[in-house]
């Protein structure tokens, strides 16, 4: 459904009195196959909405080859923009149009007869809940009800291969879970491929197949997210020891566990990881007793999405999220 070999975007920027060439992305790869939710992350200005904007006709590449459902991107641009949909971030819907009048119009656009446009309009609200607001204008709609307008514009022309950029981006958890659901049946019920750019490391692991990894505009990674995951080396065990003084015998009896990893402490805490925390935490409880070293809280935790984002990139993805979105300057 998308094959790119190489596909480079470099700009002219100013950097003080300087012109100087910046490249946005970096001789990129990338495969998707029909039917997978492909989720895209990385940090502002990695490149993810410059390689959006390349596979989705919007900006030409400086080179390199991709074919977008079925046509060249280089040389068929037209044909590839009436065989996907695209869900920006900011979104489509008009705030004073009316949500059928939005569709329909949507739909017109693509050359569909009123009437089809019609029954595909209605049909759309109701598979996305949105049984009565045919009448009513985007501004009257809360964010949930809005971005599922939006994905529905970009699937009246039923396409086979959906671009949503951060479609949940600013939705409280109840919403961002009702669109998940939306999502993970546009595959089920429709047989689309899932093209999904996003800054939630839980909504990539719920929802996706598989995942490209993005920073400096080059492909760092790309596999299942319970693939990504196992690289990284092992759980997390974190010993809170009630005693600072002896903080330094339990990082040594966590030291000596089997393959244990990236020991770390604080003035409370020791942490470290092990190949699998299950097998071995119950004798290191137990060797910590026999020893007098008390506790006061324990936590294991499985590797997540950020921690693969650390370990590939050198920084947490959720920083990157919960700072100032920067511009992405020239598309970088």
């Amino acid at each position: 459904m998308i094959h790119a070999r190489q596909l480079t975007r470099t700009f002219r920027t100013r950097r003080g009195r300087d012109e100087v060439e910046v490249t946005a992305v970096d001789r990129v790869d990338l495969d998707v196959e029909a039917g997978e939710i492909v989720g895209f992350l990385g940090p502002n200005g990695a490149g993810k909405s410059t390689t959006l904007r390349m596979l989705t006709t919007l900006l030409r590449p400086t080179s390199g080859t991709a074919t977008v459902a079925g046509h060249d991107l280089a040389t068929e641009a037209v044909q590839v923009r009436r065989s996907i949909g695209y869900v920006s971030q900011s979104g489509s819907a008009a705030s004073e149009g009316r949500a059928g009048d939005e569709l329909v119009d949507h739909a017109l656009l693509y050359g569909i007869d009123r009437a089809t446009a019609t029954v595909r309009a209605r049909e759309l609200l109701a598979r996305f809940d949105l049984d009565g607001v045919w009448t009513r204008t985007g501004r009257s709609l809360s964010g949930g009800q809005r971005r599922r307008l939006d994905i529905a514009m970009g699937l009246v022309h039923e396409p086979k291969l959906i671009f949503l950029d951060e479609p949940t981006t600013g939705l409280d958890p109840q919403a961002r879970a009702n669109l998940w659901q939306h999502i993970a049946a546009l595959r089920e019920r429709l047989g689309g491929t899932v093209f999904l750019t996003t800054h939630y490391l839980d909504e990539a692991d719920a929802l996706c197949d598989r995942i490209f990894v993005i920073d400096h505009g080059r492909i760092v990674a790309a596999d299942t997210p319970e693939a990504l995951k196992s690289a990284v080396r092992g759980d997390l065990i974190e010993l809170a020891v009630a005693d600072p003084a002896r903080l330094g015998e339990a990082a040594a009896r966590l030291q000596s566990l089997p393959g244990a990893t990236e020991i770390a402490a604080t003035d409370t805490t020791v942490s470290g990881r092990v190949p699998t925390a299950g097998r071995v935490l119950p004798g290191l409880l137990h060797d910590l007793d026999r020893i007098g070293i008390g506790l006061a809280a324990v936590e294991v935790r499985r590797p997540t999405l950020d921690d693969v984002f650390l370990a590939l990139t050198g920084h947490s993805l959720r920083d990157e999220a919960a700072g100032t979105p920067q511009l992405e300057t020239a598309g970088v």
